[in-house]
Parts: C-alpha cells; structure tokens; sequence
C-alpha cells in the first residue's frame, strides 16, 4: 500500500503503535521519494549526456566547417591582398604617368601661351599701325576735304556778305543801277558796310530788343547761342530737356521772322550719348564734343567765320564774351534774347 494512505489511517484509526506505523510511513514515502527523484535525475543525466554528446557533435561538425570556411576566406584574403598589391603598383604607374603627363601638358599650355601672347601683341601692334596708317590717310583725306569746302563756304559767305551789303547799299542811297561812268574814274572815299558796331553806335539801351532786330536785319548775320546761359538765365527750374525744347521753339520763330542764320550750342563735355533731338526748321543745334566746353564750341564758330560777317553771340559769360568780342563778333546779353523771344 501506499505510504502515504498507511500514515494517513494510522494517524486516524491510531491503533497501537500507531506512532511507529506512520513514522515507518514516512521512512518509505521519503525511500520512495528518494527512489523517484533519483530515477529522474539519472533519466535527466542520460538526457544532458546525449544533448552533450549531440552539442559536441555538431560543435565539431560546426567547427570543422568554420575551419573550412576560414581557410577559404584567409586564401581569397590573400588573393585580394596580392590583387590589391598589384592594383596599388599599377595605380602609382598610372599617377607618375599622369603626373609626367600633367607636366608636359603644363609645358605645351605655357609654351602655347607664350606664343599666343606674343602673336596677340603682334597682331595688337599691326592693327595699332594699320589704324593709326587709316587714321593718318582719313585725316589728311578730310584734311584735304574740309580745307576745300571750309575755304569755299568762307569765300561763297564773304562773297555773299559783300554782294547784299552793296545792294543795300545802293538800295539806302537810291542808286539807279549803271554802267561804268566818268565819276567812277574818280579816286574817292566810299560809304563803308553797315556792321554789328556800326548797331552799337545808334544809342539803342543794350537790353532793348530793337538792337537785337537790328543786329540781325544785318546782311548774312549768323547769331550763335550759347544755350544753357539762356534757359538758366530764363527758365531754371524746368527739366532739361523742356529748357532746350522751349529756346529752339522760340528761336525757330525768330528765324523765320528775321531770316538769319542762327546757331545754338548745348554742353555736351559730360555727356555719355548724343542726345536724341529733332532740330527745328531754321536753327542749327550743336553739342559739344565729350572734354569739350559750350564756350570753347562758340569760339571756334566764331573763329571759322569769315572776316567782315555780322556774327551775334548771345552769352552772359563774361569771359565768353570778351573772347567772342576780340575775335569781331557783338556779343549780347541772355536776357536781351529772352525779352526779343518773348514778343514772337
């Protein structure tokens, strides 16, 4: 029977010796207990034992197959490495190649560059010769031209100049036209042409503008202005542009009223561009060249005059005037122009 059961009646039905029975009891169930406990560990060990023999097994066969594996590898390692030996020789072949290669491109680029600098500089000399050659051929080309054309306008306007002061003449003194007479034969002083100081002697105020009518009513007058004096003289504060448009306007009609020749001179030393102007009929507009002043312009038109043309310089630059006035021209003030314009 089962130890237990025995202990569990004797300790219930306590019979005598009761006591012995269930510590006999206990004896066997601890012998039982024991007896189990040591067929599971031996079951237990046999299990650790074949999972030990199974785990050194396979560790053997693991390991054999690493060995395999790692013998493989260090051989493909070494493999690489002579591969990589090989590929580092040849890469420093190919970069002192290259190298050489750089330095005997650097060589031809120099040498090209020396060439070419000194076939520019050539090629910069020539052209600097064959322009300057152009240059000296097209200078004494217009030279040639202007001179011709200069002396003929000169002469063509002095001519013209004589030939209307000797109709007004004989037109103020009544003269029938004539044919070569005795009296001409006659070795006499005649009446002189009527000129800008001759105006000036009439005892007209020098801003009445009746001089200025007087002025140009001369034979070929030719009036030049100097045209920022005037507009900045009379109309300061508009724009630029509406101060040039408002003189040509005026000066237009003056032209047309009186029939002289007028010039009209702008400072252009500063500017960048040729400004954009449709001259109006009867006025001739000039701008200074780039460096070049209005007043310096105004003395070399004056300059190219003739002698004995009635030129009119309208100006309240002193120093213009007195260099204008030195070389024959009658200079007048600004304001004398503006208070004229204003009656047109």
């Amino acid at each position: 029977a089962d130890p237990v059961d025995v202990a569990a009646a004797a300790y219930v039905l306590r019979p005598p010796g009761w006591v012995k029975l269930v510590a006999a009891a206990g004896e066997e169930a601890q012998r039982a207990d024991a007896e189990r406990a040591d067929d599971e560990n031996r079951r237990e060990l046999e299990r650790l034992r074949e999972e030990l023999t199974g785990a050194r097994a396979q560790t053997k066969s693991e390991t054999e197959r690493l060995r395999t594996e790692l013998d493989g590898a260090r051989k493909e390692a070494e493999s690489l490495h002579r591969k990589l030996r090989s590929a580092q020789s040849d890469v420093k072949r190919g970069e002192a190649a290259l190298r050489r290669a750089l330095a005997e491109i650097e060589t031809v680029r120099s040498e090209a560059a020396t060439q070419v600098s000194a076939a520019e500089s050539e090629t910069r000399r020539i052209r600097a010769r064959l322009a300057e050659a152009e240059s000296a051929v097209e200078s004494s080309r217009r030279a040639a031209r202007e001179g011709r054309s200069t002396e003929d306008m000169r002469l063509r306007l002095l001519l013209d100049t004589v030939l209307e002061s000797a109709q007004g003449l004989r037109r103020e003194l009544a003269l029938p036209p004539a044919s070569g007479r005795p009296a001409d034969t006659v070795d006499a002083v005649e009446p002189g042409r009527m000129s800008p100081k001759d105006v000036a002697a009439r005892a007209l105020s020098d801003m009445d503008p009746a001089l200025l009518d007087q002025l140009l009513a001369l034979p070929q007058a030719h009036l030049l202005v100097d045209g920022y004096n005037v507009t900045k003289t009379g109309y300061p504060t508009m724009p630029l542009e509406k101060q040039r448009l408002r003189l040509l306007g005026g000066l237009a009609m003056l032209a047309a009223q009186t029939g002289a020749e007028m010039t009209c001179v702008f400072d252009g030393a500063e500017l960048a561009a040729p400004v954009l102007l449709a001259p109006p009929r009867g006025v001739r507009v000039l701008f200074s060249k780039p460096g070049v002043t209005a007043d310096e312009l105004i003395r070399q038109l004056v300059r190219a005059e003739p002698a004995g043309r009635p030129v009119v310089v309208v100006s309240t630059d002193r120093e213009v005037a007195d260099g204008v006035a030195k070389a024959g021209a009658r200079p007048v003030a600004s304001a004398l122009l503006l208070k004229r314009l204003s009656r047109v």
